[in-house]
């Protein structure tokens, strides 16, 4: 499979590995991504790739979007698991992402009272006030930490704003353990560098991290699908289970995609 772009200002519903059937909320336009990160790994590709001259989407478009899907699947008596903002980018650089995650969570207590209203992000923008209140509204507060080392973060998530990794894990502590750490682990090489973050030192760190952060959870995958930079391979499925168990040995419950 190749990268590819969602759909806006709704897509799916989508059978989640980790959420189950879920409505994608994507503020990118569909024509291209816009993200802090340019990741290595992105399966929407890199971002010089995927530039696009469209803004973010409407406040309004996301609204009735939403509402409409919603409808849609009760009308089909479809249940719903969640409803996650993703999409083809960074969702909460969105102006409109704090008034777009109040919205969500009314259809969804109208509509759907049992699903849950998840937000993925790099967590470049956690830090913001508005941006922080709304993260601890949702149910599922999934921000990214792939590592603590500066130089590997460089090298594989590539940020395009200003990124301090050791201020990240003070932003994610300030959560006060209503966060969920989403970290990939991985092999391989990109332009001769190593991206090998299985090895003790980088593990060691990142446990170390954690501990600070005092998540509620923590969730490890490796890449599942083409990536658009080569190179790069998955983590074997008994490196990845002996990561999370030394995860759960400090007391964090830990899914993990293989």
């Amino acid at each position: 499979m190749s990268t590819f772009l969602n759909q806006s200002p709704v897509f799916g519903p989508v059978a989640s590995r980790r959420f189950g059937v879920s409505l994608g909320v994507n503020l990118m336009p569909t024509t291209g991504k816009i993200c802090t990160f340019d990741c290595l790994y992105c399966e929407n590709g890199f971002n010089d790739e995927r530039r696009t001259r469209d803004g973010y989407v409407d406040l309004d478009q996301v609204i009735s979007a939403l509402k409409q899907a919603l409808e849609d699947m009760a009308k089909r008596d479809e249940k719903l698991d969640d409803i996650c903002f993703a999409g083809n980018g960074e969702p909460t650089a969105s102006p409109v992402f704090p008034a777009a995650v109040d919205a969500a969570l009314a259809l969804r207590d109208h509509y759907a009272p049992e699903a849950h209203v998840t937000v993925l992000s790099n967590g470049t923008q956690a830090a913001r006030p508005k941006v922080h209140a709304a993260l601890l509204r949702v149910d599922r507060n999934v921000l990214k930490l792939d590592t603590v080392d500066a130089t590997y973060v460089a090298a594989l998530d590539r940020p395009r704003v200003p990124y301090d990794v050791e201020r990240q894990v003070e932003v994610f502590a300030s959560f006060k353990g209503h966060v969920i750490v989403q970290t990939i682990f991985l092999r391989g090489s990109y332009k001769g560098r190593s991206l090998d973050n299985t090895d003790e030192g980088h593990v060691e760190a990142w446990l170390s991290a954690l501990e600070r952060i005092r998540p509620e959870g923590v969730t490890i995958y490796t890449v599942d699908r083409d990536t658009p930079a080569p190179g790069l391979s998955k983590a074997p499925r008994e490196t990845l289970d002996a990561i999370a168990q030394r995860v759960r040995a400090l007391g964090f419950p830990c899914t993990v995609g293989y």
